[in-house]
């Protein structure tokens, strides 16, 4: 079987650091854990590292140093996963005013990943976008996206073990 390629997002790093969430900080904690093993692909684009810059410290340097801890793939910001973060836009699926989640997204797209994981319920983790991610990536001939939060990957292991 194939490594399951797996895409982070902001929100994913950025609870390794977050006690006014703990449940979430446990269950990144246990993933980080679990990605710390090299079971999976793990790919974090330029988007990633551009909004954890915006972090303030000392959170910045605990969050990067978090992410040095784990193999990972930089997938760079081309004009092929612009074009498809704009195509999101364009198909309704997320605002202009969200388009660095449309990068995330077309950035796990444009990678091949199998899986994106997001704590953002409010972009990425719902209904409508993850409907339209699907119909987009038929539509642009991308592989099969999944959407998830850490939870259900901890879950699946927890499963196998």
């Amino acid at each position: 079987m194939d490594r399951l390629k797996i895409y982070l997002d902001t929100s994913v790093i950025s609870h390794l650091d977050h006690p006014d969430a703990p449940e979430k900080m446990q269950d990144t904690q246990l993933l980080w854990a679990l990605l710390g093993r090299d079971l999976y692909d793990v790919i974090v684009s330029e988007a990633t590292l551009e909004e954890l810059n915006r972090c303030a410290e000392p959170k910045r340097s605990y969050l990067r140093d978090m992410l040095a801890r784990i193999p990972y793939t930089l997938i760079p910001s081309d004009a092929v996963t612009v074009a498809l973060a704009e195509k999101l836009v364009d198909f309704g699926i997320l605002r202009q005013k969200s388009f660095d989640d449309c990068r995330h997204i077309a950035a796990a797209l444009v990678s091949g990943c199998n899986i994106i994981l997001s704590w953002n319920f409010k972009h990425i983790v719902n209904y409508k976008t993850i409907s339209g991610v699907k119909q987009v990536s038929i539509a642009e001939g991308y592989h099969d996206l999944m959407i998830y939060t850490p939870t259900f990957l901890i879950g699946a292991e927890e499963d196998d073990s």
